[in-house]
Parts: structure tokens; C-alpha cells; sequence
């Protein structure tokens, strides 16, 4: 029988012989060649580009066919033929040369060595790709005998080197699916981005795993910007020093916090001060798309296995994509939960220091929690160390009133002044009001997080002319700073009307004892999740003793109403907590609300002192009477004038705050107008107490 064979070459890349030669013993040896051609000795239409790969176009069709045992024999010829070409055997450059380097740097057999080489041809070339496809429904317990036939090597060490313990499945290079069946490719997958940059010229072994892990960016700060957490890092410090000495093993510390409290810039100054390279494990691909926790894993794998002799550091940001990408509520466990005896292994054996960092670990299983070394929470940094770092980043943009005011943010992170520094340094030319720009960028972020908006002008300053013999209290407010400064803690009750100057106290209080003050509202701690309420009053207490700040919490009596007459079981919770963290609270602590009536009885008795605040005294009054008619340009020269002021029995220091901010646009013509204004404000309060009867 006579036939005719026209031969093609769509092989042109530099590994076309090594291909040709494993998809020929696909078809001959492993007698996957019935999926190339039909019964009828043609090829199948499913297969015709593979066919012309390989040197076999359609059969002739005006000559006899061959039967399919004839072109078995062909296909043999063939293969003996290409087998005979010593170049078939040949792994091209220079993806030979990347394949050496990475032997070297990990220690690969030649049979581990001869599948990488494989992998990564299998996954870049077209030809090989498609013929994978003959081998579907391939399980792992098929790769070992396949691979030994397609390179040529003894099944038992091909085995081996496919073993979940062998360095290729280790270093997370080649990775071979289990539990499932797949094609070829599928079932032989590749660290992510590597298969490109084997096949490109590199100077440096580690460039080829930079879609893997790459050196992190210089640090920009120091340790002196970090003293808000001085006495974890005279734990942390001289542990990693200990750790890189010593080469040990299953050495992890992880970090947490707000986003934007300086966590990736800490690793990069510890880096700095040991002395260590740093690397970060990847977050995205050389696309930009981002990486699934799952090859995440695998390339901080890989990093273990490069970076094992080295004197470095690696970084896993973002580490929710592990530990927190489930739904528990649901029933789905996240990535870490899927590999738990993996990801337990790996905490304590790996080779290199590694650094988790994440913005919560709310959601982290506690096994995975207690296999860290140490667990370091980084808050915002104290109001000092944000004048400090604010000054440092943005001190020639705006000026040290502004700087001081910008630092009073207790949200105020040091990457969000960065990047509202950044942008207003790059327009600063087209921009005359640069501390006005400022804040607007950083109000938008903080918004953005949830916070209020930054406002440069305080209106919750004291006025100039503020004391407190101008507080009508039952206590010398003066003699109880003195004796809180000398004591240095206390737990205070401030009680009374609204605007009586309970907060305006503890603003006071605080200047007065040189300490920062951390105010909060309710609004600033209650959450409607469950458990978030009592986090955020812990997290606020906690804040408060880290920066020894004076804690002012206004309309205590939503935290501490009597639990006796709760209706839900939350509303107990949070109260319970309210009493603990009063309870373990070293500093000052003060408390202020309008409402004594219906307080837990547990909390009162907590509080060291409980003081009133009430309506001002005649001549309070008076004396505020003339400071403000003074700051305003009015005289006080009518008898009369004190004769009606004695007679708003009701009036409190806010009143007074209040008609000074009317006056700045409807300004009095004299004092009688501004004692108007007193009598309207007491008037208000009056109706407010004594609601009309009737029918609305």
C-alpha cells in the first residue's frame, strides 16, 4: 500500500524537538494515538492542528487508506526517527541555564530537575498543551508512571520526586493535584508567574521568583516612631536578632491593626535595624490581578525553600486571604482551615522568619492564633507621635498650629497624612491653601472608614477666659485636680444638666495634668454586630492606658444602664464590660451624663467620686457676663442689667458658648440684646422640661 504523507513543521520554537519527541511517546507508547486518528486511518478534526505539529497531514484521500495499525507503524517510524536526533533531547536555553540555578539554590535531583523542566515547557507551549488534552481524566496516581514514560526515567524516582515531601512539592514549584482527575496541564500546576521567567535570560536566580516574592521597599521611619509600642519591640527586637543568629526554625510573629498604623513600615524598619533583606510575598501576578490565598500559600512556600540560607525576613500582608476568607457563618472554612495540618506544620517548622500582617483577626481560628511566637497589636499612634510623624511628613505643607490640630485626630493614621501629603506636595504650585487641601483629603479617607471628618478649627476648645470657678459644681474642682495629679489616677462620675461644663472639665483637667485627652461618644463605640460594642470599649480603654491619656467618655449612662431592667442580653454584655475596663483602667478615667437616674448600682459604687454639676451661680454668671460682653465691645454700665440676670436661674456655661457663636453672624447691638439671647436659651430648656397638654 502506497500512501502519502506530507510532512509540516509548526514547531518553530527553540524547544520543537524535546516537544515533538514527548508527544510522539504520548500517542506511540502510552497508545494514546486512537484519539488522533479514527478508524478510517484519518485524523480526527479534533486533532488535525496536532496532527500538522507533529509532521502528519490529512491522509490522502485519493489513495488507499491506511488502517489504523499501518499508521500505528507510521507514528513508531516516526518517534524512532525523532528519538535518533540528539537534539530531541536537548532543553533549550536559556530556559536550561534557569532550570540549573534553581537546582542549585534548592538542591533538585536531576529527575526532579528534568520534571520541572517539563512543567514548565507543558505550560508554555501551545502544541504540548493542546496534546495534554488526549490524557483527560488523568489522576495523580497516573503522573509517576506517564512522566517516567514521556522523560525516560525510572517510575520509582519519579515518584519520589512528585511526593508531598519531595522539594518540588515543598518549594511549592510544581504542585500536582490530588482527589481529583484533570489534564495533564491542570494536574501538573506551576508556581505562578515562574513558567515566564524561566524562559527569559536572568542575571539573578531570585529575579525568577519575583511573581512569587520580591524585596520590599525601603523603610522610611524609625523606631523613635514607634515608641507607642517601645515595650513589645524590646521583646520583638532582640527575638528576630536571636532568630536570624541561629537559623531557627518556625519563627512567626503576627501583626495587627487599623489599616494605615505603620504595620508595613515597621517590618521594613525591623528589617533595617537587624540588618536582614526583606521580601514580600506576592498579592498580585505580573497582570496586576490578584492572587487566591491557596497560590499565595504556595509561593510563601517557595520563599521558605529560596530564601532558607539567606539572612531574611518575608512579609505575608493582607493575610485575611488565609486565615479569614470563609464564611463561618455559613459553614465554609477558609483557605488556611481547608490545610490545617499544612498551615500547623509550617508555623512551626518553617526556615525564615516570616511577618503576617492584617488589618483584623477577628475571624482567625485560635489554633492557627497560638502557634505565633508573639501577637502585636499596632494602634494609632499617641497624639504625640503623630505630631511627630505628621511634622515629618507633611510639616512643610502646613504649620504647627496645624500640625497640632491635625495630631488631635485620635483616627488619624500616619499612611493616610502620607498620602494627603503626597497629593498636595504634587499640586502644591496650583494650590495656595495647602492645609485646607489637606484637610479635605484627609477627611475623605476618614469618612471613608468610618470616622468623623477632620476639622482643623476646634470648636471644642476652651475659651481663653474659661476656669473653673465658673462651674457651678459640689466640689472645688481645683483642689480635686490637684489631688488627682498628685494621686495620678481616678475614676470620676460627672453629673448634671447639659451644658453645665462637664466635658469643658475634663478638657480642662487634662491640660491642667500636661496629659493627652482621649474624648469619646457613644456613637464613636456602639456597633449594631454583636460583640463590636464591648471590642471597641476595650480597644478605647486600652488606647487610652497605652498613651496615658485622660479617657473622657460622654453619656456613660448608655453603657451603664441598670441591668436589672435589660431586655436583651447584649445590653448586659456591654455593661459588664463597661465595669471591667473601669475596673483594670490605671489612669483617669471620667464620666459624664445628664441622666443619675437608672445607673447599675455596681457602677456607681466603682466610681471613686461622683460629682454635680449644676446651674450657674448668680455671680458666675455675672462673671461670664462680662468676659463675653467684653469679647464682644459691649458695656455693662445698667443696674439693671444684673437684676435680670439673676433672675435665669437655669443658665449654664453652654448657654453662654452658644449665644457667642450667634453673635459671630447676628452680632448685639448691646448688652440688653445679649441678655435676650441668655433668656431665649433659658426659656427653651424651661419648655423642653414642662411639655404642653393636649391633642396634637
Amino acid at each position: 500500500m502506497k500512501f502519502k504523507m506530507e510532512i509540516y513543521d509548526s514547531l518553530n520554537t527553540p524547544a520543537a524537538p524535546l516537544v515533538r519527541l514527548w508527544i510522539l511517546r504520548i500517542l506511540v507508547v502510552l497508545g494514546k494515538y486512537k484519539k488522533l486518528i479514527d478508524p478510517h486511518g484519518q485524523t480526527t478534526d479534533e486533532y488535525d492542528a496536532l496532527a500538522h505539529a507533529i509532521g502528519i497531514a490529512h491522509w490522502n484521500e485519493s489513495a488507499k487508506r491506511l488502517t489504523p495499525r499501518k499508521a500505528l507503524i507510521e507514528l513508531q517510524r516516526l518517534l524512532t526517527q525523532t528519538a535518533a536526533d540528539p537534539a530531541s533531547h536537548v532543553t533549550p536555553s536559556p530556559l536550561a541555564q534557569n532550570v540549573h540555578q534553581v537546582a542549585s539554590l534548592l538542591g533538585l535531583t536531576d529527575v526532579e530537575r528534568r520534571i520541572l523542566e517539563f512543567g514548565v515547557l507543558l505550560h508554555s507551549e501551545s502544541t504540548l498543551k493542546i496534546c495534554s488534552g488526549i490524557l483527560e481524566g488523568f489522576g495523580d496516581w497516573q503522573a509517576a508512571p506517564v512522566l517516567s514514560v514521556l522523560l525516560d526515567l525510572p517510575e520509582p524516582e519519579v515518584r519520589a520526586a512528585l511526593s508531598t515531601q519531595a522539594i518540588l512539592a515543598q518549594s511549592g514549584l510544581i504542585t500536582l493535584e490530588r482527589d481529583h482527575t484533570y489534564e495533564l496541564c491542570n494536574l501538573l500546576e506551576l508556581m505562578p508567574g515562574i513558567g515566564g521567567r524561566m524562559l527569559t535570560e536572568e542575571a539573578d536566580t531570585l529575579n525568577l521568583f519575583r511573581d512569587a516574592f520580591a524585596p520590599a521597599p525601603v523603610a522610611e521611619l524609625a523606631l523613635t516612631d514607634y515608641a507607642h509600642i517601645q515595650p513589645d519591640l524590646d521583646i520583638l527586637l532582640p527575638y528576630l536578632k536571636h532568630a536570624l543568629a541561629d537559623a531557627q526554625s518556625g519563627v512567626n510573629i503576627y501583626l495587627h491593626g487599623l489599616p494605615g498604623t505603620g504595620k508595613s513600615q515597621l517590618t521594613r524598619t525591623l528589617a533595617r535595624e537587624l540588618q536582614a533583606e526583606l521580601f514580600n510575598v506576592s498579592t498580585e501576578n505580573n497582570e496586576g490581578d490578584p492572587i487566591d490565598g491557596e497560590k499565595r500559600l504556595r509561593a510563601l512556600r517557595a520563599a521558605q525553600y529560596v530564601l532558607k540560607s539567606s539572612r531574611a525576613l518575608l512579609v505575608f500582608d493582607e493575610a485575611e486571604d488565609v486565615f479569614d476568607d470563609g464564611f463561618s457563618f455559613f459553614g465554609v472554612k477558609s483557605t488556611a482551615q481547608k490545610r490545617k495540618g499544612w498551615i500547623n506544620q509550617m508555623l512551626e517548622s518553617n526556615s525564615t522568619p516570616c511577618l503576617w500582617l492584617s488589618n483584623a483577626i477577628d475571624g482567625m481560628d485560635p489554633a492557627f492564633m497560638r502557634r505565633f511566637d508573639m501577637v502585636l497589636e499596632m494602634p494609632v499612634p499617641p497624639r504625640s507621635q503623630r505630631e511627630r510623624i505628621i511634622a515629618k511628613t507633611c510639616g512643610d505643607l502646613v504649620n504647627a498650629p496645624a500640625i497640632a490640630q491635625l495630631a488631635s485626630c485620635d483616627d488619624l493614621a500616619p499612611a493616610i497624612i502620607a498620602r494627603a501629603a503626597k497629593v498636595v506636595r504634587a499640586i502644591r504650585e496650583e494650590t495656595p491653601n495647602q492645609p485646607a487641601a489637606i484637610e479635605r483629603l484627609v477627611s475623605g479617607t476618614l469618612v471613608a472608614q468610618g470616622h468623623a471628618p477632620l476639622r482643623l478649627a476646634d470648636g471644642l476648645a476652651l475659651p481663653s477666659f474659661y476656669h473653673p470657678d465658673y462651674i457651678n459644681a459640689d466640689a472645688n474642682l481645683t483642689a480635686l485636680a490637684a489631688g488627682i495629679a498628685h494621686a495620678g489616677c481616678a475614676r470620676l462620675c460627672l453629673f448634671g444638666p447639659p451644658g453645665t461644663g462637664k466635658t469643658a472639665y475634663g478638657r480642662w483637667l487634662a491640660e491642667r495634668l500636661n496629659k493627652p485627652l482621649h474624648s469619646r461618644r457613644v456613637s464613636d463605640l456602639v456597633s449594631p454586630y454583636v460583640g463590636m460594642t464591648e471590642k471597641n470599649l476595650a480597644r478605647a480603654f486600652r488606647e487610652a492606658e497605652t498613651e496615658q491619656a485622660v479617657f473622657l467618655l460622654d453619656e456613660v449612662d448608655s453603657f451603664l444602664q441598670d441591668r436589672r431592667q435589660a431586655r436583651h442580653g447584649w445590653e448586659v454584655t456591654a455593661v459588664n464590660e463597661m465595669l471591667t475596663q473601669m475596673e483594670a483602667f490605671p489612669g483617669l478615667f471620667i464620666a459624664s451624663t445628664n441622666l443619675m437616674d437608672g445607673l447599675d448600682p455596681a457602677a456607681l459604687r466603682r466610681f471613686d467620686l461622683k460629682v454635680r454639676f449644676d446651674f450657674l451661680r448668680p455671680e458666675q454668671a455675672l462673671a461670664l457676663l462680662r468676659h463675653h460682653a467684653q469679647a464682644l465691645g459691649l458695656n455693662i454700665t445698667e443696674p439693671s442689667v444684673e437684676t435680670r440676670l439673676r433672675k435665669l436661674t437655669t443658665l449654664t456655661p453652654g448657654d453662654f458658648a452658644t449665644v457667642a457663636r450667634q453673635a459671630r453672624f447676628q452680632p448685639f447691638a448691646h448688652v440688653e440684646a445679649l441678655l435676650d439671647a441668655l433668656a431665649a436659651e433659658c426659656a427653651a430648656k424651661e419648655e423642653g422640661r414642662h411639655p404642653a397638654i393636649g391633642f396634637m
